[in-house]
């Protein structure tokens, strides 16, 4: 089989949810088969002072359900109130 690689947005409930301490849980909820990708997690604005998480991963796609896998630890994260795949593409 092969791999994914997929960019995700998690977007926070309000600007008062600690970004950084966001990005430092995403190696630690991440389900098996996928890793969250060196120097592609970003801190983008969205509006009005409201800030969101940009991150990518590599999939492993010999489980098909690893993308919805990926999405539930994400919103599974305290004060994550979106998370939304901007794009993926084969490895």
């Amino acid at each position: 089989m092969g791999k994914i690689v997929a960019q995700y947005d998690i977007m926070p409930e309000s600007t008062d949810v600690d970004l950084d301490a966001v990005i430092k849980k995403l190696p630690t909820i991440l389900p098996a088969g996928v890793e969250l990708m060196d120097g592609e997690t970003k801190i983008l604005p969205v509006a009005f002072g409201l800030m969101k998480v940009n991150a990518g991963f590599v999939i492993d796609d010999s489980d098909e359900m690893a993308g919805s896998k990926l999405e539930d630890a994400l919103a599974s994260i305290e004060g994550i109130e979106t998370v939304s795949c901007t794009s993926s593409t084969n490895l």
